[in-house]
């Protein structure tokens, strides 16, 4: 996702292979309307419309893997 404006309820898709693709808040699956910044947010879609009305609908945003942290505990030799 390149970016989406909350305030204006659209935004901008980098589709790989189909280039940038205009989105609208309602075309995001029920939760998945991103919050904040959204550059580089991973989303799966897909593409309605011909040219050049093509836009992203269905749109959800791919979780990003959960990096768990641990602490390393040192105990005393005794």
């Amino acid at each position: 996702m390149v970016w989406f404006n909350d305030r204006k309820n659209v935004g901008v898709i980098d589709a790989l292979d189909e280039g940038r693709l205009s989105v609208h808040g309602d075309d995001f699956l029920p939760g998945h309307l991103p919050e904040g910044r959204c550059k580089g947010l991973s989303v799966t879609f897909t593409i309605a419309g011909d040219e050049p009305t093509r836009r992203a609908i269905g749109v959800s945003v791919v979780p990003e893997p959960v990096t768990k942290r641990a602490r390393l505990h040192r105990r005393g030799a005794g």
